[in-house]
């Protein structure tokens, strides 16, 4: 049972390799966390989960991806975080933070409004769009803003909002931080021929467009110490045609690896928000599997992947058999929170020692009655059988 081994990153011990994808909830004023946050995360780590990682925080107003975006780019942010980490800490689980900038892709509607760009009637609601910034004055597709190509001394600004947000992070308690370098997102754009057409010494040659992406890498290492884990969320594949391919994520991942990332987080796409030239990995059950096994056969990095992860014995075998060190699960959290207590009863332990007491006190009794009424051929209808429906 693999998937409830603990997995020991520089100076963090995970209890499990179950962790809780980011996951954006839109439900921020100004990036400030609030109840919400502490009542979402809070209760992955009360269901079990190893590693809970906060969405995706922005470390620049203008990197949301929306007006409703989590944030850690001022102090004033610091205090609602501390709740999280807090509790998830309390419970026993590691509270992790995923630090992004949209780039391109960012000035757009929550995905429940289609995810469109900001417009003029966001505006009179008091949520205009704003600038963008990204490597190359291109949009992120059809309908969407054009961005500004960043400057060198916006780059080398950039590099400090990081380093500052991860400075953040640790004085907020997260004990695990990732980067989000996927779909299309900013440092993704930097990695992309695709959005970056750049002739200067960050564009060009793969060696010229990885520069930001490790610089801020760097940066991020020097904030937080030599004992914090840092991952690095891919896109393993662009996903649009002539686009970085698994080859080309395989020789980013290695950079990735010597500059200080620990973990590579492996998903796709999202490079261009224009289907024309859509060559997207077709999902199915553990689709990103086959390209965590890749990297980490191949690099010294440990691995991470996520998507269509539903079933614990699917969970244990992507462990067992070598395509992954960490499983995450995000959209299956939402719709069960005690995953990882229900996937360790799964794989055949029924011991609720798991469990936080205040609930393992009172759901281990009811388990055992449950089983004792299946025994005896009992059901919840049982009384209702052979019964006739009285007018």
């Amino acid at each position: 049972m693999m998937l409830f081994t603990p997995l020991t990153v520089r100076d963090v011990a995970l209890p499990n390799r179950i962790g809780v994808s980011p996951m954006c909830m839109y439900s921020s004023i100004d990036g400030l966390p609030n109840e919400f946050h502490v009542a979402h995360l809070g209760r992955f780590a009360l269901g079990g989960a190893g590693l809970v990682i906060a969405e995706a925080t922005a470390v620049d107003p203008v990197g949301r991806i929306s007006p409703f975006d989590a944030g850690i780019w001022d102090d004033a942010q610091v205090p609602g975080w501390q709740r999280v980490t807090a509790l998830v800490d309390a419970v026993g689980s590691v509270p992790g933070i995923q630090l992004g900038h949209a780039g391109r892709r960012a000035a757009v509607r929550e995905p429940w409004r289609a995810g469109a760009p900001l417009d003029d009637a966001d505006a009179a609601a008091g949520a205009a769009p704003w600038p963008l910034v990204a490597p190359s004055a291109i949009p992120a597709g059809p309908g969407h803003q054009v961005p500004s190509a960043m400057t060198a001394a916006e780059i080398s600004r950039s590099v400090q909002d990081w380093h500052e947000a991860a400075k953040r992070a640790m004085r907020a308690g997260f004990r695990f931080v990732e980067l989000h370098g996927a779909h299309g997102y900013l440092l993704h754009s930097f990695l992309s021929p695709v959005s970056n057409h750049r002739t200067d010494a960050y564009g060009g040659s793969a060696e010229n467009r990885l520069r930001y992406p490790l610089e801020v890498v760097r940066a991020v290492r020097d904030a937080i110490g030599e004992g914090i884990p840092l991952s690095f969320r891919i896109s393993s594949v662009d996903g649009a045609v002539g686009g970085l391919e698994l080859d080309d994520m395989v020789e980013v991942s290695r950079a990735l690896a010597a500059a200080g990332v620990d973990i590579i987080d492996t998903s796709s796409g999202g490079i261009t928000t224009d289907r024309s030239s859509d060559t997207r990995v077709r999902r199915g059950f553990a689709f990103h599997a086959d390209f965590s096994r890749r990297i980490r056969d191949e690099v010294d990095v440990l691995t991470a992947t996520v998507g269509f992860v539903t079933d614990a014995r699917q969970a244990d075998l992507l462990l067992e058999t070598g395509d992954a060190d960490l499983v995450l699960l995000g959209r299956q959290m939402l719709d069960d929170p005690n995953w990882a207590h229900h996937a360790r009863l799964a794989l055949g332990d029924d011991g609720f020692e798991s469990w936080d007491v205040r609930f393992g006190s009172a759901v281990g009794p009811r388990h055992r009655t449950l089983a004792r009424l299946a025994e005896a051929g009992e059901t919840p209808l049982s009384r209702f059988e052979g019964s006739r429906v009285r007018d």
